[in-house]
């Protein structure tokens, strides 16, 4: 089975003509400097004879018609498989949700990022496709981190695109890191990608980046690269950046950053969650508001059951409104300006 991909060098083609599972995993080389290790459909391994200390995890396609990131990592293991490029770390590639890739829709029954850290595994619906892929992509990312021994940095970059427009069109959320300082390099790092905005979370969440960050003490962000549009519609050029910063980190180039600089980055602090408790939950605002949309205080956001939801804070931001969403989940993330003391 691997000879099709050996001969077509097209990882998201031989995703999508096996989404479900592929007959066995395998192994072959990349001359003499990189083993390639092909684990399930849309999970594969670089793996260098000589690596430099860093295992980096790339994961796209947790939301199916998230389009640009699965092109922008199928680019990237293209050149890996062509040669044209060596790396130097570990890399593991993930192709979240495969059959939601040929669907063109965001899951096929369920939001697969809402089921990491276990949450495959609690409540209903224990057996949608979507609670059985987090539950092997968990074991997949444990299985790549566990394996190695002399480790220098966990990385893993969860890849997105959002379903509305962006006052910042690419942005980072920075997930809860309760104990431990946030990483003045890796936002220079997203900077330097042309990511400008980072938020930090406030809390626990089923996100794949959280399970990462907690689990293992990756440097975990889920990153939004702009707006949700069909294969082929995508404007390549706008990641040029991240696709340079993504190659120097993969083949040890010196990634040249600047030192931190709370002047060149929009930094924000999640201070709440709004979780949808009934059925008429609705938003004040239309539908075509932009993420990073700031309220004043006072400002009714939303109502449901009879009650205002007001903004709290003299201002307050917004991004992922979703009025859609089933009862209990959350409909929104609530933004205020985040202090830089626990940056180091």
């Amino acid at each position: 089975m691997l000879q099709a991909l050996i001969e077509s060098q097209d990882f998201l083609k031989f995703t999508l003509d096996n989404p479900h599972h592929i007959d066995e995993s395998g192994t072959f080389s990349l001359g003499e400097h990189t083993q390639v290790e092909v684990w399930d459909t849309g999970v594969i391994v670089f793996e260098p004879k000589q690596g430099e200390g860093k295992d980096i995890v790339l994961s796209c396609a947790v939301h199916g018609n998230e389009t640009a990131p699965i092109e922008l990592c199928n680019d990237l293991i293209k050149d890996l498989l062509q040669q044209k490029i060596i790396t130097k770390h570990r890399v593991l590639f993930l192709f979240g949700n495969p059959p939601a890739i040929i669907n063109g829709t965001r899951f096929i029954e369920e939001n697969l990022n809402r089921l990491f850290n276990g949450a495959h595994s609690v409540g209903e619906g224990l057996s949608n496709p979507e609670r059985i892929r987090a539950k092997k992509l968990e074991f997949y990312v444990d299985k790549f981190f566990s394996a190695s021994s002399a480790t220098e940095q966990r990385i893993h970059y969860d890849l997105h695109t959002a379903i509305r427009g962006s006052k910042h069109e690419k942005f980072a959320i920075y997930p809860y890191r309760p104990g431990r300082q946030y990483s003045a390099q890796q936002i220079m790092y997203l900077e330097a990608c042309g990511i400008d905005t980072v938020l930090f979370h406030h809390e626990p969440t089923t996100t794949f980046s959280y399970f990462s960050s907690k689990h293992y003490e990756a440097d975990a962000f889920t990153i939004e690269l702009g707006k949700v549009l069909p294969f082929g519609q995508n404007d390549m050029t706008r990641f040029i950046a991240l696709r340079e910063m993504l190659n120097r980190l993969i083949t040890n180039q010196d990634l040249e950053l600047d030192e931190f600089d709370a002047d060149k980055v929009n930094l924000y602090q999640v201070c709440r969650a709004i979780n949808k408790s009934c059925d008429d939950f609705e938003f004040t605002f239309a539908n075509d508001v932009e993420n990073f949309t700031a309220f004043p205080k006072g400002y009714i956001l939303a109502k449901e059951g009879g009650m205002d939801i007001k903004v709290e804070h003299e201002v307050e931001a917004i991004v992922f409104p979703n009025a859609k969403v089933p009862v209990g989940q959350r409909t929104v993330l609530c933004l205020k300006p985040a202090s830089t003391e626990n940056i180091a």
